[in-house]
């Protein structure tokens, strides 16, 4: 890794499921790494529905579970502040055409599942992280592990 600070945005629907999720384990892992001080993350939402609540309990139950905090409260994304950006990293294809259609640049955006190695030659649509809000009970787990799988396959990449 290079001296300087990267800066990552993972981006959701809503900004109290999957994006805080991400935000947390992927800190989490960096300190476990010793390579936190390398990285400005931060998460949010394409819509503002949830803007300053906190993460959705179920997910603050399943990082805590896991010893992971989730750090912030929700906000809606701003058209026009990734052009400072290192990486834009959405949860599903809807979310990245969201920050491309807004004017996100194209090479900065990348989904999440894409750094999981055991997903490198799935289709595209295969690498979108479920939306676990409306979903079964166990979904918070089952999303828990994809982004923690790609979390760790995203700080392998950038060392």
């Amino acid at each position: 890794m290079s001296d300087t600070r990267t800066s990552v945005l993972f981006v959701c629907l809503g900004n109290i499921c999957r994006s805080p999720l991400a935000e947390g384990v992927f800190l989490h892992l960096a300190q476990q790494r010793g390579v936190n001080d390398r990285f400005d993350v931060d998460s949010c939402g394409t819509g503002g529905w949830h803007a300053g609540e906190r993460p959705d309990p179920r997910s603050l139950a399943v990082a805590e579970k896991h010893g992971v905090s989730l750090p912030g409260h929700a906000r809606k994304y701003a058209p026009g502040a990734d052009n400072a950006l290192d990486w834009l990293i959405p949860m599903d294809t809807s979310n990245r055409d969201d920050l491309i259609e807004g004017g996100a640049p194209r090479e900065r955006v990348h989904l999440l599942r894409s750094f999981d190695p055991r997903l490198k030659d799935m289709p595209e649509r295969s690498l979108d992280v479920p939306d676990p809000y409306y979903g079964a009970p166990g979904g918070f787990d089952e999303v828990y592990g994809m982004i923690h799988r790609a979390c760790e396959g995203m700080l392998d990449a950038l060392a």
